[in-house]
C-alpha cells in the first residue's frame, strides 16, 4: 500500500464545519494515520503540496443506479449482461471524477460490480449493492405493459433489471435471503408507486404490512436493513412503522409524517435533481410517454419537503437517483440543497450522515485519524461556496480512494 502525506492543506471537519489551517494528513496502508501540523514524511512516501487548497472526504450518494444507462428501464432490463456492465463502466467512472468515492446503489449493480471495483479491475466508487429490489406484482420495479400474458420475463435476472416480482409473505422472505446470500448490503423495497414505471400511480401502496414486516425482519437477522421507495405520507408513515430505516424520494411528505420518521429514528434520502433531468431530458431520450406524465406529480414538491423534514429533524443524506445521459447532473444534488439549507448541512449530508446511513460512522465521510483514506483536494472552499464541487469535478485537483490516488492534476 502506498504511504502518501498531504501538506499544507486547509481540513474541512465535517462535524464543526470549519476549516482548520495548515495541516498534513498522513495516509498508511489505505488509512488516515495522522492530522496534524508538523508531519514529516516517512522514507519513500509520496507526497502532495496541497498549497492551501481544502482537503476534504470524499462524497457519499446514497441514492444510485450504476446500471441505468437508458430512461427507458424496461429495455435495460433486457440488455445481455455483459452489455449492460459495459455501459455502466463510464458512469461509475464519472461519478469518482465527481468526487463521489461511495455510493449506494438502490436496485440493479450487484457484487460482481462491488467487487470489480473493490479490487482494483475497474474505476469507480466504493458501491454498497441492494442487488434487486423488491417490487410486488404491478409495482414499480415491474415493467411489464398490459398485457393478457402476464408470464415474469426471462430477463428478471439480468444485471441491467433493477428490481424483481415478489408476492406474499413467504416469497418475500426467500427473496431477501437470496439477495443477501448474493452479496447485497441491504435490501431494497418497492413500498409505493412511481415514476419511471408503467402501471403503478405515485398514490399506489406496495406490499401489505405483513410483507414488509418479513422482508424488515430478514433484513435484520441478516444485521442489516431495508431502504424503501416511497413518495405519499401514507406510504412513508406504513413503511417506517413496519420498520424500514431508511425512506427515498419522499416528495410528498407532510409535517406529521416527518414528525413520525424522526421519532422512530428513520432516514429521508430525497433525490431532487433527478427530476430535473426527468423533466428536461427524459422524453428526448427515451423515457416512456406514461413516465413522463408523473413528473409533476411530484417534481413541485420535492423542495418543499426539504424544509419539512428539516425542521421535523429528521436526518437526510444525499441522494441524485439519475438514469441514462442525466448522470452528469450528479453534483447538481449538492447545489439544489445547499439553496434551501445552505451550505454546511448538505455537506453533512454528503458525509457523515451518509456515512451513518451505510453503518460506517468513523470509516467514511470524515478526515479523522482511523477513517478510510477517501480524501478530495479542492480548489475552492465548499463552505462558503458550494459550486466548487459542481461542473464534473473540474475544481476537485486531486481525488484518494483507499489511500490511492486516482487523479493528480496539482
Amino acid at each position: 500500500m502506498t504511504t502518501l502525506l498531504i501538506e499544507n492543506s486547509r481540513v474541512l471537519d465535517v462535524h464543526a464545519l470549519t476549516l482548520r489551517t495548515g495541516l498534513s494528513v498522513l495516509v498508511q496502508d489505505g488509512r488516515i494515520a495522522a492530522v496534524g501540523a508538523d508531519l514529516v514524511a516517512p522514507e519513500g512516501a509520496t507526497v502532495l503540496d496541497a498549497r492551501g487548497m481544502t482537503l476534504m472526504p470524499g462524497l457519499i450518494d446514497c441514492h444510485v443506479h450504476v446500471v441505468a444507462s437508458s430512461f427507458n428501464l424496461g429495455a435495460v432490463a433486457k440488455m445481455p449482461n455483459v452489455f449492460t456492465m459495459m455501459r455502466s463502466l463510464p458512469i461509475m467512472k464519472g461519478m469518482l471524477e465527481r468526487g463521489f468515492t461511495t455510493v449506494r446503489d438502490a436496485g440493479g449493480a450487484d457484487w460482481s460490480l462491488a467487487e470489480a471495483v473493490r479490487t482494483g479491475l475497474v474505476q469507480g466508487p466504493r458501491i454498497f449493492p441492494s442487488g434487486k429490489a423488491l417490487s410486488q406484482t404491478g409495482g414499480h420495479a415491474d415493467f411489464r405493459e398490459r398485457n393478457d400474458n402476464l408470464d415474469v420475463c426471462s430477463c428478471a435476472y439480468k444485471l441491467g433489471n433493477i428490481g424483481r416480482v415478489v408476492d406474499g409473505v413467504d416469497a418475500c422472505r426467500l427473496a431477501v435471503r437470496e439477495e443477501i446470500l448474493k452479496g447485497a448490503t441491504q435490501i431494497k423495497v418497492m413500498a409505493s408507486g412511481g415514476v419511471a414505471s408503467p402501471n403503478d400511480p405515485i398514490g399506489n401502496l406496495g406490499y401489505s404490512e405483513a410483507e414488509l414486516r418479513a422482508i424488515v425482519e430478514e433484513a435484520s437477522n441478516a444485521n442489516t436493513y431495508v431502504m424503501a421507495h416511497a413518495y405519499t405520507p401514507r406510504a412513508i408513515a406504513r413503511a417506517v412503522r413496519c420498520g424500514v430505516r431508511t425512506i427515498e424520494h419522499g416528495n410528498l411528505v407532510d409535517a406529521p409524517t416527518a414528525e413520525l420518521m424522526a421519532e422512530l429514528g428513520a432516514f429521508m434520502v430525497p433525490t431532487l435533481i433527478t427530476y430535473e433531468g426527468l423533466a428536461n431530458e427524459g422524453e428526448r431520450y427515451g423515457l416512456p410517454a406514461a413516465s413522463v406524465a408523473k413528473i409533476d406529480s411530484v417534481r413541485g414538491q420535492g423542495k418543499e419537503a426539504i424544509k419539512i423534514l428539516a425542521k421535523a429533524g429528521v436526518k437526510m443524506g444525499l441522494g441524485s437517483d439519475l438514469l441514462a445521459e442525466t448522470h452528469y447532473l450528479q453534483s447538481d444534488e449538492l447545489r439544489l440543497r445547499a439553496e434551501i439549507l445552505g451550505n454546511g448541512p448538505v455537506l453533512q449530508q454528503a458525509t457523515l450522515i451518509g456515512a451513518e446511513i451505510l453503518g460506517q460512522q468513523g470509516q467514511l465521510g470524515e478526515v479523522t485519524p482511523g477513517a478510510v483514506a477517501d480524501l478530495l483536494l479542492v480548489d475552492g472552499d465548499p463552505l462558503a461556496d458550494i459550486t466548487c464541487l459542481l461542473n464534473q469535478g473540474e475544481r476537485i485537483r486531486a481525488i484518494v480512494k483507499d489511500g490511492a490516488i486516482c487523479k493528480n492534476s496539482l
